[in-house]
């Protein structure tokens, strides 16, 4: 079982004792002691006082400024605190590569049996090679390392593969992780390659490295401990994709209904060279967002009719004979959205819906703004596409035809009342949540406004529409809407837990 260690950096050893006490309440299975980060740190009559008392098994690191550590002082003085930890009984003490044979012959090779050591690497620019890790990796195993570590730093998600071919090869135990917000994926998914152990923080105030996550995340969203061998990988592919809310409701649903899967942020930069690398077919099915709607289209190998229409797709499956099939959620879920939202009084003929011969605006000409245009004119009703860049309007509005305008053009677009206006852009996105595509003084043209951002839940757009006594639609609706579907394709028809989705919808956004 891969352990869950808790790194302890505080600057104060009493600091250092109560966040120990918090990891081993927190779930964790062992602590790093990082002594470089104690200010007046006095080894013989610290060390005691850090390890006696220590709820958890305890890992000491002291690591020197040289390799990305605290600590500016002599190799003597760090080596002999390391012998006292291990004469204390400590039971895992991390030494460098870079000194690792001279830190051997310092003690003469005589370690106790209970401690086992970590020799590590840690590079911070980049993640090397397949062969150059697998050769770091013999070095490392070469000097006499009970554990082998090796980290480095992901430039693009794709480098985090190499670092799991290197591991399921490994032939000791092996810690790899690869540092920054696009390694994440190394420290979720240590369990299924066969890690050692992985690193989860008690806040975001203590971290140690980047892109470590907090214990609770790893226990409660990821849901760790149930990760192995076979548990499927899912995920959303976007950049940015640190605030969306879908790791959440799509982990609680999979872990409600038993499904052996994990859902992951995945901040990528090229979504033809993601599938690429993640070919397995572990690699199961992926949620696409900004801005690669568009571009999974020339991804898939088959697609929905409905995507392929649309032009833009939010839902990648593959295959067990690893074809990559397109779908689109955004459509069922937006539409639907909108057409709750106009409430009124229904047609007779259920076939016929609010939206019909009513006017829609769809701001933005990317995957969701196509996916609220077809799907508004497939229910019958008129789209205005307003996008920045003018020539994207024409396209789409010639692709549904519609009308274009330029987005500047919304402050004085109104041919007639009753109109609706559907948010397709990034604008009032966090972080930037200050943005919106229309000044509040035109929002009183419309009777009501739907908006796809649903991170924050009221947008800024929302807001000033409510302001105005326009009627408004969060693009939480959406975002439940479409992650049915998606869920159902992701599991292979299971039915979705709408209520647990509302619920989760309704504490996270």
């Amino acid at each position: 079982m891969t352990l869950l260690c808790v790194p302890l950096v505080a600057r104060t050893v009493e600091e250092m004792v109560a966040d120990a006490a918090a990891a081993a309440a927190a779930g964790g299975d062992l602590v790093e002691i990082r002594l470089d980060f104690i200010q007046g740190f006095r080894p013989r009559e610290h060390l005691p006082l850090l390890l006696r008392g220590c709820p958890l098994p305890a890992l000491v690191t002291y690591r020197p400024s040289w390799e990305g550590g605290q600590y500016e002082g002599d190799d003597t003085t760090r080596f002999e605190t390391l012998r006292l930890a291990m004469e204390l009984g400590v039971d895992y003490v991390d030494i460098e590569l870079k000194v690792a044979d001279k830190f051997m012959s310092f003690i003469s090779g005589n370690k106790p049996e209970k401690c086992k050591l970590i020799v590590s690497s840690h590079n911070y620019e980049y993640t090397p090679s397949c062969e150059d890790l697998a050769n770091l990796v013999a070095r490392i195993q070469a000097v006499g390392a009970d554990i082998v570590k090796v980290a480095t730093t992901a430039k693009d998600i794709v480098d985090v593969s190499r670092m799991f071919q290197v591991m399921v090869h490994c032939q000791v135990p092996m810690i790899g992780l690869v540092m920054s917000e696009k390694g994440l994926m190394s420290r979720v998914l240590a369990p299924k390659f066969g890690g050692y152990l992985t690193f989860g923080i008690l806040n975001a105030a203590k971290t140690s490295a980047s892109g470590q996550p907090t214990v609770e995340e790893l226990l409660n969203i990821y849901h760790i401990r149930h990760i192995g061998p076979d548990t499927k990988v899912l995920g959303l592919i976007a950049n940015p994709v640190k605030q969306s809310k879908s790791p959440i409701l799509h982990n609680k649903c999979l872990q409600s209904v038993g499904y052996n899967a994990v859902y992951l942020p995945l901040l990528g930069d090229n979504l033809a060279s993601f599938l690429e690398t993640y070919s397995s077919p572990d690699f199961s099915g992926f949620s696409c967002s900004l801005p690669f709607k568009v571009d999974a289209v020339k991804c898939c190998d088959e697609h929905d009719p409905v995507a392929k229409s649309i032009g833009a797709i939010n839902t990648i499956i593959r295959r067990p004979d690893g074809k990559l099939v397109g779908y689109n959620t955004d459509y069922i879920g937006a539409i639907s959205a909108i057409e709750d939202g106009i409430g009124g009084p229904r047609s007779k003929d259920a076939a016929i819906s609010p939206l019909a011969g009513r006017l829609i605006v769809v701001a933005g000409a990317g995957g969701a703004g196509k996916a609220i245009a077809y799907g508004a004119k497939e229910k019958g009703a008129r789209v205005v596409v307003a996008n920045r860049t003018y020539e994207k309007a024409v396209s789409l509005a010639n692709a549904i035809g519609g009308q274009a305008l330029r987005l500047a053009d919304l402050e004085t677009f109104r041919p007639e009342e009753g109109m609706i206006l559907a948010n397709a852009t990034s604008l009032g996105m966090y972080p930037n949540t200050d943005g919106t595509p229309i000044s509040k003084k035109a929002l009183s043209f419309y009777d009501m406004v739907f908006d796809a951002v649903y991170a924050p839940k009221v947008t800024r757009l929302l807001r000033e529409a409510e302001e105005c006594g326009v009627k408004v639609v969060s693009g939480v609706e959406m975002f439940i809407r479409q992650a049915i579907g998606q869920f159902e394709h992701f599991t292979g028809g299971i039915e979705a837990p709408e209520s647990l989705m509302r619920e989760i919808a309704a504490k996270y956004t």
